[in-house]
This record gives structure tokens, C-alpha cells and sequence, in this order.
């Protein structure tokens, strides 16, 4: 693992390189490991008990845990797009996860994370003009349309944002563990950068993750409200 998003292969497409990064590789990775989980908790859960127990109680408890949590902070007229969320949470945290086994994280790169924000800023456009029609689009020139060029900028500023807080703190984790591989010598790396990749990969990882998460669903529920 290094600060630099190293690049395995270009493609040559219709005259244009297409790079291979290993951002796109360990993304392609975590996506793989992600949907064979789920493929067999899906194998599991056609079983369905009335009194879940054991693999069927753990899922049920992790999805009622979101569903409850996006509950809280969309409403419930918009908890139809909380499996969006759901899967932006679990990527996004598999990222951090999967750095403990020395894979470079994807959201330690800046496009994967402004690939995200910009998502919830095009679900944000969205669900603001589906729900509030001509009010929403008439909020960009309020309190006076002279006020326009600056509530746009407010709006575009939003994925930019989010995507940089996202990108600079897990960059900021892998720049640290990095720097400590490198600095220091073989006998001190046994032992102590598990604490270090359990604080910035595990407790730091979630917890960004979550605050990623929550202002997502804040932009998307001030959008509608």
C-alpha cells in the first residue's frame, strides 16, 4: 500500500486510453467479495423463519438497524431510497475494512468519492423536483433572483464537499499507516500497526462512513422538505 494510485493497464478504446488503476481494481474486488456475500445470504434466507435465529436474526438486526436509522433521518414518505443508502454505507465501509488485509482503500481516492457525492447530488435534484415540482426549482432564486448565480453555487458546492471530507480523511489514514511502514524498522511492524489499522481503518473508517452517509440523507431530505 502507497500514497500513489498505482496503474496496472491502458486500454486503447475508439483512439482513447482507458486506465486500469488500482483504485478500479480494488474496487472490482470489494464489489465481487460484496455480491458473493450477498448471494449467499440470499441462498440462506430462502429458509424463512417466523423466529429468526442465528444467520436470518443477524441480518434481520443489521437491516432493521438502517432501516430505522434512515427512518429518523429521511421521514417515512422517502424511506423507499433507504437500499441506496444501504449499499453506499456497506461499500463504503468494506473500503476501510478491507485496508486491514493491505488492500488500498478506493475512497482514499478522490474520483470514487466524488463519484458517490455526486450521486446524492443528482438523487438530491431529483427527489427535490419530484416531490416540490416548481417550488424547488423556484428556491434558486429566492429571496430574489439577483441571489441565483449564489444559491447555485451553494447547491454545487455540495457534492464537491462532501466528496473532499470523505477523500481526506481516509487518505489521511492511509498516509500515516504508510509513512510508519516506511519510517520505521522491521522489529517495531509486528504487533503495533494493528492498533494503529484497527483506529484509522476500523473505528476511524466507520465513523466516516457514517458521517458521509448522514449528510447524504440530510441533503436529500432538505431537498424535499
Amino acid at each position: 500500500m502507497g500514497l500513489e494510485v498505482k496503474n496496472y493497464w491502458v486500454l486503447q478504446v475508439a483512439g482513447r486510453e482507458i486506465w486500469i488503476t488500482e483504485t478500479i481494481v480494488n474496487t472490482w474486488i470489494i464489489m465481487l467479495v460484496l455480491i458473493v456475500l450477498a448471494m449467499i445470504a440470499r441462498i440462506k434466507l430462502r429458509s424463512f423463519k417466523d423466529i429468526p435465529t442465528g444467520f436470518q436474526n443477524a441480518i434481520e438486526a443489521i437491516v432493521e438497524t438502517f432501516d430505522a436509522f434512515a427512518l429518523d433521518s429521511l421521514g417515512e414518505k422517502l424511506t423507499y431510497i433507504s437500499p441506496w443508502f444501504f449499499m453506499v454505507f456497506i461499500f463504503i465501509l468494506s473500503c476501510s475494512l478491507f485496508s486491514v488485509f493491505g488492500l488500498r482503500a478506493p475512497t482514499a481516492d478522490w474520483a470514487t468519492t466524488f463519484a458517490f457525492a455526486l450521486a446524492t447530488f443528482i438523487l438530491m435534484l431529483f427527489m427535490g423536483i419530484r416531490h416540490r415540482e416548481g417550488s424547488y426549482l423556484k428556491s434558486f432564486i429566492e429571496p430574489h433572483p439577483i441571489f441565483f448565480p449564489l444559491n447555485l453555487l451553494g447547491e454545487l458546492s455540495k457534492p464537491v464537499s462532501l466528496s473532499f471530507r470523505l477523500f481526506g480523511n481516509m487518505l489521511s489514514g492511509t498516509i500515516i499507516l504508510t509513512l510508519y511502514y516506511a519510517l520505521t524498522p522491521l522489529f517495531v511492524q509486528i504487533g503495533v500497526p494493528a492498533l494503529l489499522h484497527a483506529f484509522f481503518d476500523v473505528l476511524f473508517g466507520a465513523l466516516q462512513t457514517y458521517i458521509f452517509v448522514v449528510i447524504s440523507l440530510m441533503y436529500v431530505r432538505g431537498a424535499v422538505d
